[in-house]
């Protein structure tokens, strides 16, 4: 039997790691009941998880990164303050920080549809549709996950990363759409390993100095629902 059924949290401003570990222990939690559920003929629920949240400022590498993209060094890190960790979804190294939403989708896909395309796709779908509701026109780029402007044109601009992990079907990680954030921290880094390509933010591209970050959300949240055919935790 599916479970459309999400439960939603924005943890407001957390840090990374803390954050990190709250995500490793849902994705556990689940695959236990799937596990369990196997080797025992059992048909529990599994339950879905969406978090929003905010990071202090933050480096993270993917597995499949290459650290020379990480153009600081750790005195340099620490003079930025900001801190740096090497994790366990697909991608290479990106920016979290103030100003920028970061989703975390904690999903059993089984409950939805057993397809990492069609998953990724659906996020970057969310992102899309949210900007269009601020009049901006975004798009995917070939070969390369996340959600784009001039895609094309010598003004290609990344303005939301994704990188997830899956196993057994549940996801972990996510998105990071920069809504306010300050794209001076994108210059340390080679994002996501790709050169010349630039960065920007949903208030750099309406031409305003503040977006209320808690009125994206509510798009993000609305949009994600309608696609994922999901319905909120009562």
């Amino acid at each position: 039997m599916d479970n459309k059924v999400i439960d939603f949290k924005d943890l407001g401003l957390k840090d990374y790691k803390e954050t990190w570990d709250l995500q490793e222990a849902l994705f556990k939690e689940t695959l236990d009941v799937k596990i369990s559920n196997r080797r025992e003929n059992k048909t529990d629920l599994t339950t879905n998880h969406l978090l929003f949240v905010e990071h202090p400022h933050v480096y993270t590498l993917g597995k499949s990164g290459d650290m020379s993209n990480l153009l600081l060094n750790e005195s340099q890190l620490k003079d930025k303050g900001a801190s740096f960790y090497k994790i366990n979804r697909g991608g290479d190294i990106t920016y979290h920080g103030p100003g920028q939403v970061v989703g975390y989708p904690i999903l059993d896909l089984d409950n939805f549809f057993t397809d990492i395309h069609k998953y990724l796709r659906l996020l970057e779908e969310t992102i899309i549709l949210t900007l269009a509701d601020y009049g901006i026109q975004s798009e995917r780029s070939p070969g390369e996950t996340g959600v784009w402007l001039g895609v094309g044109t010598p003004f290609a601009r990344k303005i939301c990363a994704m990188g997830v992990r899956a196993s057994r079907w549940v996801t972990m990680h996510g998105f990071a759409l920069n809504v306010n954030a300050d794209l001076g921290y994108f210059d340390n880094i080679i994002p996501c390993g790709i050169r010349g390509k630039a960065v920007t933010s949903l208030n750099v591209e309406l031409g305003v100095e503040k977006i209320d970050e808690a009125q994206v959300k509510q798009k993000i949240l609305k949009h994600f629902l309608d696609l994922f055919e999901a319905e909120l935790k009562a």
